[in-house]
């Protein structure tokens, strides 16, 4: 019985009802002024409460996916023998064709996971993966950290479209806030269904979508940073995760090919990627992020002791790196509500801090709250500039591999000549 599985609310909510039946129905019997009686009934009031609180708790955890497991739930975070990509995943380029993760070997970076939550999900390409695209579960293992994290990965129809077989393509990371999930990237946020309905508008170009959530020690909230002598969250997102899908997916392999996006704190995480990783990521988009990276009671110390503390506090202050420290040829696009919002102030004063090289753009609704309903309507925009930042198609995937690779590997070759691949997208004039 799965922590987010239906049976468990149902239980939960079954065994409230029956402790609160009970409750009434041994009430008299607990009634008098003795000790027995007085313990009898604070006891009884006690475990009717904490059974509706279990009960709210697993109807609500079940909704957005704050904990996935019960392991997970204990902090026990899953644990695999990392190795060397199999020759199933071609280490160079990828699996090809119209395939995409399918049964890894027990070494791979990218591996098939469990889609109890992917089924929860509610519009999703429907359909041949040509026609539609596809939404994968799987498991993303970082070789470094040694972190096993769930992610969702939408491949657009062209992935499995032969006149692209030798193509790669741009890709966007979400990330989640916290407490968050893939789930809510997913059903909440609309992340695959939006950029599907934008790549068939025309409106984006075609890109792999990863859905990932950056709390890779739940419960606890690392905040995207590498803690001393803790959960390295940095490493595991700006090297683990693009090694470990250029190893799966024909994705790009220069940083112009790769983009992240985020809401909440996975919108901060999304910034301090881009900026202290520019080699890695080269455009970000935050809805409603925060500037700084402080310690709280749900981080813990994120930046340890000693001598070395003041710097990486600081350097984890976004302000304070665009004034003291070179800046990076980025761009990125921050949104914030003037009303709703306590953020805005914070965001005119980081677009008014941004200087060249870098490049700043924004959304600044005049209303909306801190929540999913305010990101849902800057999505579409968000993922619409994002796309028109990376480039595609970055490289082309050598014709000819060695016997036995499962996809088209070996180093990347030249870009495409003009006219070598098909139209597909035509950016808006005015850009």
């Amino acid at each position: 019985m799965g922590l987010t599985s239906e049976t468990t609310v149902y239980v939960a909510a079954g065994a409230a009802v029956v402790c609160v039946a009970l409750l009434v129905r041994l009430w008299p019997r607990l009634a008098g002024p003795g000790v027995w009686q007085v313990l009898g009934r604070l006891g009884a009031i006690g475990v009717a409460q904490l059974t509706i609180l279990a009960a709210c708790a697993c109807a609500l955890n079940s909704s957005y996916q704050f904990f996935g497991s019960w392991d997970e739930l204990l902090g026990r975070t899953d644990t695999a023998d990392v190795g060397v990509t199999g020759p199933g995943l071609a280490a160079g380029g990828g699996t090809g064709g119209t395939e995409a993760v399918g049964a890894a070997a027990p070494g791979a970076l990218v591996q098939p996971a469990g889609d109890e939550q992917l089924r929860r999900v509610s519009g999703l390409p429907a359909g041949p993966p040509a026609v539609t695209g596809r939404v994968e579960s799987v498991k993303i293992v970082g070789r470094r950290t040694g972190v096993v994290d769930p992610a969702f990965v939408y491949l657009p129809p062209q992935y499995f479209q032969k006149a692209y077989g030798r193509q790669r393509f741009p890709v966007v990371v979400a990330l989640s806030g916290y407490p968050g999930s893939i789930f809510n990237l997913a059903q909440y946020l609309r992340v695959p269904q939006t950029a599907a309905r934008l790549q068939r508008e025309g409106r984006m170009q075609p890109t792999v979508m990863v859905m990932i959530r950056p709390t890779i020690a739940p419960p606890r909230d690392t905040e995207c940073v590498n803690v001393p002598g803790g959960p390295q969250t940095e490493t595991f997102l700006a090297k683990d995760l693009p090694e470990a899908l250029k190893s799966a997916y024909r994705v790009g392999r220069d940083a112009s090919a790769w983009g992240v996006m985020g809401y909440s704190s996975g919108g901060s995480c999304s910034l301090q990627l881009t900026l202290r990783d520019p080699g890695v990521y080269t455009t970000a988009a935050a809805l409603s992020p925060d500037y700084k990276v402080t310690d709280d009671p749900t981080t813990g110390d994120l930046f340890g002791g000693g001598p070395g503390r003041a710097l990486r506090v600081r350097e984890h202050d976004l302000m304070w790196r665009l004034g003291h420290l070179p800046v990076p040829r980025v761009s990125v696009l921050v949104a914030n509500s003037k009303h709703g919002e306590r953020g805005y102030p914070q965001t005119r004063a980081f677009i008014r801090a941004v200087k060249p090289p870098m490049r700043v753009v924004s959304i600044l609704p005049d209303q909306g709250s801190h929540n999913f309903p305010t990101w849902v309507r800057e999505m579409p925009a968000a993922l619409t500039w994002l796309g028109g930042q990376l480039t595609f198609p970055q490289d082309v995937v050598p014709l000819h591999r060695p016997q036995g690779q499962g996809g088209p590997g070996g180093a990347a070759a030249s870009a495409a000549p003009a006219g070598a691949h098909p139209v597909y997208w035509q950016r808006p004039r005015g850009r």
